[in-house]
């Protein structure tokens, strides 16, 4: 099974897509969309859209895996990164993938084994899991690689996470 992980940003969005079979895992490919804030927020939407595009008919995911939101405080860059995440849906959508959807309390419970892990513990985790040289960098590529090991990791509970 190939899985895009995807941790949704607005100024950078992450991704990671592995392959997961016999319980072991092959990364593929895993880097960060950005975009610059001097952007217009509808350009930098388009630009998210057209690479995950790109990347979606390149390496073909069985399943396309998305952070959940969570923002305690700036409801105004949460509004925005929603935008960034509705992009991320709506290019998964129109290529008929199978989305799912993990909470980071989830994301983090399947790789560190401890839901409120801190990120450095997510970054050296999935380092080890995917035997990777070095950490992967930024913080969101690193998350990214996380939600796709999550799900993969989720097994016969997939069902439970599938966007209706």
């Amino acid at each position: 099974m190939i899985i895009l992980g995807i941790d949704p940003g607005i100024a950078i969005l992450g991704y990671g897509i592995v392959k997961y079979e016999g319980n072991k895992f092959k990364v593929i490919d895993y880097g960060a969309i950005k975009t610059s804030s001097k952007m217009a927020t509808p350009q930098r939407l388009k630009e998210i859209y057209l690479r995950l595009d790109e990347l979606i008919s390149e390496y073909q995911p069985d399943a396309v895996a998305i952070e959940e939101l969570f923002f305690n405080t700036n409801t105004t860059t949460a509004m925005v990164v929603s935008h960034a995440r509705g992009v991320a849906v709506l290019a998964a959508a129109i290529h008929e993938k199978e989305i799912y959807e993990y909470t980071p309390l989830q994301v983090k419970q399947a790789v560190v084994g401890y839901g409120r892990a801190e990120k450095k513990q997510v970054q050296q985790m999935i380092k080890i899991l995917l035997n990777l040289e070095q950490a992967p960098k930024p913080d969101d590529v690193a998350d990214a690689l996380a939600v796709a090991v999550c799900h993969a990791h989720s097994g016969h509970f997939q069902s439970l996470f599938k966007v209706k």
